[in-house]
């Protein structure tokens, strides 16, 4: 589905350190709609969505592309757990899924106090299994509604196990990009609205809820992984941009496409990132490696 093609990795800031020397930027396919969010599974392989086409893409540790699940309930944002399982946004229906490795889905969810969702967008589950999610409205052709079911745009926590949505935000515009520490501990969101859009950091409490809430940078990203050096990375117009644990931009790293969606660490030593930008899959090799198994 598409020949692979070799791009330069031109960034703002070569010296940042989390490329691996000489790296490009390669071409995975370009027979995509719109490519979105990236994840990995424990084996490396890297599943991602191409929404308007209703399907979930496989790309394997061996290189190889082929669709894993159609349709997907018009998966968005995705995440694995710690069980090798799949957990989409699927929007269709304002659902949130599981997906065993044989494609069988369960609903875990599509309702808060009453209401469809706006449209869950991205998905982040923690070790303990339970899971934080965006839900922002962006109108789907597909959705019977003109206007958000929800009083507001906010993230939204399920314990694992749980059947019940709990709010966990009270204050944001519009949320897209999720991503937490991998012990579990801290939760980040970028709330796109009003533009250029914040990045927050917040503690997660035991039972799901958020805390001491905190600025980390002046950016709305679409979507945001983690290195093991607590880089954050994220996605828009501009391609990657890498901010360190401070809030200070590091890196650019350019992809010539008008969107730059998400992105995600994987391979079979998850030092390679995945990055979904309109209609192409593309990677580069790192110095780094992701900071969580599964995002």
């Amino acid at each position: 589905m598409g020949a692979a093609a070799t791009l330069p990795a031109q960034t703002t800031n070569p010296a940042s350190g989390i490329r691996v020397p000489g790296a490009t930027l390669e071409k995975l396919s370009g027979d995509l709609q719109f490519a979105e969010s990236p994840t990995c599974d424990p084996a490396g392989n890297v599943f991602f969505t191409d929404q308007p086409n209703n399907r979930i893409m496989k790309w394997s540790v061996e290189g190889k592309l082929s669709v894993f699940l159609q349709p997907s309930g018009r998966a968005n944002g995705m995440n694995f757990d710690g069980r090798g399982n799949l957990t989409t946004c699927s929007d269709e229906k304002t659902e949130v899924w599981r997906i065993a490795p044989d494609g069988t889905h369960t609903v875990l969810a599509g309702e808060y106090d009453g209401k469809h969702l706006n449209g869950p967008n991205d998905v982040w589950v923690r070790p303990d299994g339970g899971m934080y999610l965006t839900d922002c409205y962006d109108h789907r052709d597909y959705w019977s509604y003109n206007q958000r079911p929800q009083d507001s745009e906010e993230v939204y926590f399920l314990p694992a196990g749980g059947k019940t949505l709990q709010r966990v935000t009270t204050n944001l515009n519009h949320p897209n990009g999720i991503v937490g520490a991998p012990d579990g501990k801290t939760l980040f969101v970028s709330d796109m609205r009003p533009g250029p859009g914040s990045t927050y950091a917040y503690d997660c409490q035991p039972d799901g809820s958020l805390s001491n809430r905190r600025f980390v940078c002046a950016f709305g990203s679409d979507g945001m992984t983690l290195d093991n050096e607590g880089n954050l990375y994220m996605t828009g117009a501009a391609g990657v941009t890498v901010f360190d644990k401070t809030g200070k931009k590091i890196d650019v790293i350019p992809v010539p496409e008008r969107w730059t969606g998400n992105l995600c660490f994987g391979g079979k030593d998850r030092q390679t990132l995945f990055i979904t930008a309109s209609k192409g899959l593309y990677s580069i090799r790192l110095r780094v490696k992701g900071a969580n198994p599964a995002k």
